[in-house]
């Protein structure tokens, strides 16, 4: 597994752990600061900058991630194919592109961007809240996935049909509907008219 930020806990010259910070942004998405990753997803949550990340394979189906049991926020649901936050002052594409491979193993062929969606979503079972300016990109997958057992418990390849079944019977993160449906109109333009999206 490759060591990052986001995946290890970093430890600074004095010998003392550093935080993982987010980019705090106001409703325009400008950044306006940073704070501590978990204390921005604290009760009502600080308004920050995410992405999410939609990959499709060669049929058009889209790739879901189950997220590990292990994670600190929404574990053992399912959701889009990647998502996460940037690190300040790191590009969303960059970071969307990024995160895939460090979750997945896999860079995407093609990534696209697919727009912003902005949202409020508590997490009923955390207490926590995504209260996230949430930048979209669309993309396709064409190699192996090597999930990192440590972020992905399983993972999917749906159609449309396919995701409404498991979305009535699975839990899914809180936020999956939204970005996905603010996604749509790229997911369309990628996938053509025939995949059903």
């Amino acid at each position: 597994m490759p060591i990052t930020p986001a995946t290890a806990t970093q430890t600074s010259s004095n010998g003392t752990a550093d935080a993982i910070l987010l980019e705090l942004v106001d409703e325009n998405g400008v950044t306006i600061g940073t704070a501590e990753k978990l204390a921005a997803h604290q009760p009502p949550g600080q308004l920050h900058r995410a992405f999410s990340v939609f990959l499709f394979d060669e049929r058009g189906r889209l790739l879901l991630q189950q997220r590990a049991l292990g994670k600190y926020h929404s574990p053992g649901v399912w959701s889009n194919t990647c998502c996460g936050h940037p690190y300040p002052g790191e590009a969303p594409f960059a970071a969307a592109a990024r995160r895939t491979f460090e979750e997945l193993g896999v860079s995407p062929s093609l990534l696209a961007e697919a727009g912003t969606v902005r949202y409020n979503h508590p997490d009923p079972e955390s207490g926590l809240v995504e209260q996230e300016y949430n930048h979209l990109f669309v993309g396709l997958v064409q190699s192996p996935l090597r999930p990192d057992a440590e972020e992905v418990g399983d993972t999917a390849f749906v159609t449309p049909a396919e995701l409404t079944e498991r979305h009535a019977g699975d839990p899914f993160s809180s936020w999956f509907m939204t970005v996905l449906d603010a996604a749509r109109p790229a997911v369309r333009e990628l996938t053509g008219p025939s995949a059903g999206w």
